[in-house]
């Protein structure tokens, strides 16, 4: 069964088995997030969508159950490519 391999086990066959997998699937990648400032791993959640970093004490919005700085960094690898071919070079 898929479920047994999340945290979502302690449900046992209550909730049916897909939304048991949905629970399990948020909670992993809740516990695999890293802080964008200092990239530590134990970050809490404070509020749907707001996360504090333990180590270096920062404050910050993300998604509701997992940071999802994944999307942003990749939104600025292509801007930054985009820099990269608009400038003519010097001379």
């Amino acid at each position: 069964m898929v479920a047994e391999k999340f945290s979502s086990k302690r449900y046992g066959v209550r909730y049916g088995r897909r939304l048991r997998e949905k629970v399990g699937k948020l909670e992993q990648e809740r516990r695999s997030d890293i802080c964008p400032y200092c990239r530590h791993k134990k970050i809490d959640r404070i509020a749907s969508g707001v996360w504090f970093c333990n180590k270096c004490k920062s404050k910050f919005t993300g998604r509701a159950y997992s940071v999802g700085k994944k999307v942003k960094e990749e939104l600025v690898e292509e801007n930054e490519l985009k820099v990269e071919v608009t400038t003519k070079p010097e001379g």
